[in-house]
């Protein structure tokens, strides 16, 4: 990183390294230096304090490539928040990598002068010298396709991919990966959590991994497991991903960290300054707005600095798209509840650096007033669980969900419409990595996550799902082909939404879970993508929705769908019944309804219908004609519907949708 944008962490000058580092309670701050193994303290040289709560120090002789941590002495106080301890080797906040991973171990939460000293247990920073990235210029804009991808699992079982670069960010950027999302038409590959990471305390004990990684230490240093190369590795990936069109994004944790709540380990914040990066109550106790023991305290200037610092790491070190926020009301809360003009969301959004970055936040914690899906600032886009819902309540055959359906299809302007903003900053999905697997939905009514170790209590029980008459596998070929039909219907009115649309790795092909939805410890077969077994007829459906989507452009605009005229007169959307008059009220009041379609318009004069049939029988929509022109297949996935079209009206199967293009007659 450029020496300009990093005040504090350890910078190489002319044969020595600055080590800085920021605490305002501590009385003393040591930084030891380990030998090249990471293994012997080879010296232990103390700070000194100077403006601005900074304690740093120059050591000569060393450079590039030295291991090192940070000691803190102070006051031992945890009722009070104050966690000083000189026996804890603590990972410096600015560490840009670090030599090996997290582990537990109960002696890195033992009291002060009752353990010993951790350092054999604790991962050593190393001193980086970093090149940056050559071509930093975003490439995704929001109405594409965003791929939801957990890195290790993703290409942990690939055939193609190096038995060595397996589950590495390395591996993402394989030709055959690369060959796979251009047939997807992704725009933007979205990382789920890849810097450092330690499991849960729990976990071990259980024979169990934090696959998914969203319990960070240090939030620029890479987990070497998947970066065994630092940020190089991402370095590179980002840029032969770039050559091919597509962006990066990342997913980062800034709401807490793995330290947890008193009874978790003291790695770094909590033996530098508790009460400086975490929020405590009034009484010293940890504020846990995250459900992980702790909450990052984002009013802090010194926190604001340090986040901002991370993700201009990744932009200029690595060359990223952009970041989507986990927990992200965090971000903005003051200690008047969320604010959307909270001084950090202020800050990354005016940042010069971040400032044409794409933006995700996931608009929700679990602490008081934490929903706040459509108060983001509006340069934020967001997870849309209103449209996940909505989507597959409808799918299901709920009742009373026809206009839902239609206002999550138009951009969801009952939500991000609000102060009079014409465009939709929704991230439409049906899946995600938290809850069931796509093909999971139509399979499962309850959730399965025994394996998880926690007697099936974690993870959500309401989730809108079904299982067509049995729970689990089947081989009834009635029901099992009822599942890839609602697989197939469900990806269809994804990509026939308004905004950003989103997929889950391994959806398109209809990876399953075996139920379970929250299978964040499960580093196996559960979660490792089976490239060997995937449903290819269902992944050719998608690739030939991802070509409608980019034929039509319409499909991708951010502008609210409003029924007013575009440049050729007709109105950008018109709601149809399947007898191809306009909707009336009675039909949207009706509360077993479930066939609509949408006919869309676009400035260049090509409509496109799209024909939604949620019944659980046949059904004959009919289009309004217009001379000169008629209705044909769009997407290369209707069958034999021609014919039906040809005598004046087209036979929709049982939940099903179905595009048609006017096309003019010759």
């Amino acid at each position: 990183m450029q020496h300009a944008e990093r005040r504090l962490g350890a910078e190489v000058t002319s044969g020595s390294v600055r080590f800085s580092v920021r605490s305002e309670t501590a009385d003393r701050i040591w930084v030891s230096i380990f030998d090249s193994a990471g293994e012997r303290e080879t010296d232990r040289i103390e700070l000194a304090r100077g403006e601005d709560f900074i304690f740093s120090v120059l050591v000569p002789g060393i450079s590039e490539g030295t291991r090192y941590g940070f000691r803190a002495d102070g006051e031992y106080a945890p009722t009070k928040g104050l966690w000083f301890d000189p026996d804890k080797l603590l990972v410096d906040p600015y560490a840009i990598e670090v030599d090996r991973r997290y582990v537990q171990d109960l002696k890195l939460a033992a009291p002060r002068g009752q353990g010993e000293d951790t350092a054999p247990l604790v991962p050593k920073a190393v001193v980086r010298n970093i090149e940056p990235a050559s071509d930093r210029s975003p490439i995704f804009q929001p109405g594409g396709l965003i791929y939801e991808v957990p890195v290790r699992a993703f290409t942990k079982l690939h055939p193609d991919v190096p038995e060595s670069e397996r589950g590495t960010i390395r591996a993402v950027a394989h030709p055959a990966i690369i060959a796979h999302l251009k047939k997807l038409g992704v725009g933007a590959l979205e990382l789920m959590p890849i810097t450092a990471t330690i499991d849960e305390r729990h976990l071990p004990p259980l024979g169990l991994a934090n696959v998914w990684g969203y319990n960070p230490l240090t939030f620029m240093a890479l987990d070497p497991r998947l970066a065994p190369g630092g940020i190089a590795d991402l370095r590179e990936t980002v840029a032969a991903l770039r050559k091919e069109g597509i962006g990066v994004i990342l997913d980062l944790v800034f709401n807490h960290t793995g330290e947890a709540d008193v009874a978790g380990p003291t790695l770094s914040f909590r033996g530098l300054d508790n009460r400086l990066y975490y929020r405590n109550d009034r009484t010293g106790r940890l504020v846990n707005d995250t459900g992980c023991g702790n909450t990052l305290d984002c009013t802090q200037p010194a926190v604001i600095e340090m986040v901002l610092a991370s993700l201009r790491h990744f932009v200029l070190n690595a060359g990223v798209d952009g970041f989507r926020f986990d927990l992200a009301p965090v971000l903005g809360r003051t200690d008047r509840g969320f604010d959307p003009n909270a001084p950090l969301l202020s800050a990354i959004a005016t940042d010069p650096i971040l400032a044409d970055r794409v933006l995700i936040a996931e608009p929700w914690d679990v602490g008081e007033n934490g929903y706040q899906l459509g108060n983001f600032p509006a340069k934020f886009l967001e997870w849309n669980d209103h449209y996940r819902d909505d989507i597959r309540r409808f799918w299901r055959n709920d009742r009373g969900t026809i206009g839902l359906l239609a206002t999550r299809l138009a951009g969801s302007s009952d939500i991000f419409a609000r102060g009079g903003q014409s465009m939709t900053r929704s991230v439409n999905f049906l899946a995600a990595h938290d809850g069931f697997t796509l093909a999971d939905l139509s399979r499962y009514e309850r959730k399965h996550n025994e394996a998880n170790g926690e007697r099936n209590r974690d993870g959500h029980s309401e989730n809108f799902s079904w299982n067509n008459g049995v729970e689990g596998d089947s081989a009834n070929p009635k029901i099992v082909e009822s599942r890839r039909r609602d697989a197939f219907a469900m990806l269809a009115t994804l990509f026939a939404s308004r905004g950003t649309i989103m997929l889950t790795a391994g959806d398109e092909f209809g990876r399953s879970q075996c139920g379970n939805n929250n299978a964040y410890a499960q580093d196996n077969q559960i979660t490792w993508l089976d490239w060997a077994k995937r449903d290819t007829a269902l992944e050719a459906h998608v690739m030939a929705l991802a070509a409608l989507r980019a034929a039509f452009p319409a499909l991708g605009k951010q502008d609210f769908l409003t029924g007013r005229a575009v440049d050729n007169g007709f109105p950008d959307v018109e709601w149809l019944p399947e007898t191809g008059e306009r909707m009336t009220e009675h039909n949207w009041q009706d509360r077993d309804r479930h066939r609509l379609t949408m006919l869309l318009a676009s400035e260049s004069g090509a409509r496109l219908a799209v024909l939604i049939n949620g019944d659980r029988r046949s059904c004959v929509f009919s289009l309004p004609a217009r001379d000169g022109y008629a209705w044909r297949p769009a997407a290369g996935t209707e069958r034999d519907i021609l014919r039906n079209l040809e005598e004046g009206g087209v036979l929709i199967e049982r939940r099903s949708v179905v595009f048609l293009k006017e096309a003019a007659n010759t």
